[in-house]
């Protein structure tokens, strides 16, 4: 019999003829699998982790370029943040240094790259909008098309709006810090290129919500509250037509992962990608544009005073967000005092 890595390459071709040979995807590892049915994205500022797994696109946040640019290897992207852009400032030192890791994993990726606005300015439309279009204006002095970015921002309504406004003007967004139903109709209503629901957050608070009574295999696979709760955004969207595209993200195993085979893309850490691409079981797909299109909830019109109520009577929701958005600014901050000591 042919070995493992023949049997991969000639699905490789097959795909390509249209000539399927059945029982090929035997020899697949789970994050081969994957990919067959989902845009894989990484979810790290690591260069060496997207070398070794191949991703389409990579998403970043403040927390994980924080951790990125404090490994030695990533020392030099700092220094020359630091010092190019002394006289202008820490501010523009920072934006600097947020462009110049988007720039160096877009020579890794072939897709896109996701580069979030200071969550401090979650609360801020016109700050949003503003630094959304500096950080556009700093890839393109860089070479890098607008096409290829993705700017991040929380699920907040001043943030989704802010969403609405760039949208139209072609710059790209990732509203991220996604928990409730309300958000995902913002978002949908807004026209967003894309949205990432916290998979793994909202299964963190459920988890911590129920204490002793949480049972863990009761709580897998399709029954995990975050898996639900993409689930019925990604039915949602496909029943109304809805262009943006869904991202799950934040997950704390790979049950979650396999749970969403199918969605539109999957942003996955370093650490559960090796995990997939060591398990050699079967990963089906499981979310099915058909079937969700029957499953989906109708359209809603909801404003600004349905998105705030809405959003506020879900308790995981309210609280994951605040958390989230406070956990980025402690970052941002910290970030902000690694470069101001590099500037010296």
């Amino acid at each position: 019999m042919p070995d493992r890595a023949a049997h991969v390459a000639l699905l490789w071709l097959d795909n390509a003829t249209g000539i399927d040979h059945a029982g090929a995807l035997l020899f697949m590892n789970a994050l081969e699998q994957l990919r067959q049915h989902t845009k894989v994205v990484a979810d790290t500022g690591d260069f060496a982790a997207m070398k070794a797994f191949k991703p389409l696109d990579a998403t970043t946040n403040p927390s994980l370029i924080l951790k990125a640019v404090q490994m030695p290897e990533y020392q030099a992207l700092l220094v020359k943040a630091a010092q190019d852009n002394k006289s202008k400032g820490v501010q523009a030192a920072v934006d600097a240094l947020l462009i110049s890791f988007g720039t160096e994993i877009l020579k890794i990726v072939p897709g896109r790259v996701s580069t979030e606005v200071d969550a401090r300015l979650s609360f801020d439309k016109a700050a949003t909008v503003a630094k959304a279009r500096e950080l556009i204006a700093l890839y393109k002095a860089a070479g890098i098309p607008k096409e290829r970015i993705l700017v991040k921002m929380a699920s907040t309504w001043e943030g989704i709006q802010a969403a609405a406004e760039l949208e139209k003007e072609g710059i790209r967004c990732n509203l991220t810090l996604l928990f409730s139903f309300a958000q995902a109709v913002a978002c949908a209503d807004a026209k967003v290129q894309l949205i990432s629901p916290f998979v793994g957050r909202i299964y963190d608070w459920h988890k911590k919500a129920q204490g002793a009574n949480w049972n863990e295999t009761a709580s897998s696979g399709a029954n995990d509250p975050g898996v639900q709760s993409v689930r019925r955004i990604f039915a949602y969207y496909k029943r109304n037509g809805i262009k943006t595209e869904v991202m799950g993200a934040s997950f704390r195993n790979v049950g979650q992962i396999k749970a969403l085979c199918g969605c539109d893309l999957l942003t996955i850490a370093p650490n559960l990608l090796d995990e997939l691409s060591k398990d050699a079981a079967a990963v089906p797909k499981v979310l099915d544009e058909a079937a969700a299109k029957a499953e989906g909830e109708a359209a809603k019109a909801w404003g600004e005073k349905e998105f705030r109520w809405h959003h506020n009577e879900d308790a995981m929701a309210t609280e994951k967000t605040a958390e989230g958005i406070r956990a980025f600014a402690v970052d941002g901050k910290k970030l902000d005092d690694l470069v101001a000591k590099a500037i010296g």
